[in-house]
């Protein structure tokens, strides 16, 4: 299984703002990287919040795996996100 190079707050707030940004969904921009860079921060709340939606898995999720390990791994995620400080 691959691994992340940034955490999972960081890197659906970068969705967000992409999304809202890029041209290929809700934005005009053709190339909105830029945009994402400087905006993703103002993302990172809905980020949290949507990762809090995530703690209990849905009845699909929980019939092919452990929901236990799936809770911890949203968990660490959450804590990760609201205890690292980010440098504007």
């Amino acid at each position: 299984m691959d691994i992340a190079n940034l955490n999972a707050a960081e890197r659906i707030a970068r969705v967000l703002a992409g999304q809202r940004a890029s041209a290929n969904a809700d934005g005009d921009e053709t190339s909105a990287s830029d945009t994402v860079d400087a905006t993703w921060r103002d993302h990172l709340d809905d980020a949290v919040a949507l990762l809090k939606t995530l703690r209990e898995p849905d009845e699909a999720m929980a019939q092919v795996g452990d929901t236990a390990v799936w809770e911890k791994m949203i968990l660490a995620a959450i804590e990760h996100a609201e205890r690292e400080p980010v440098v504007l």
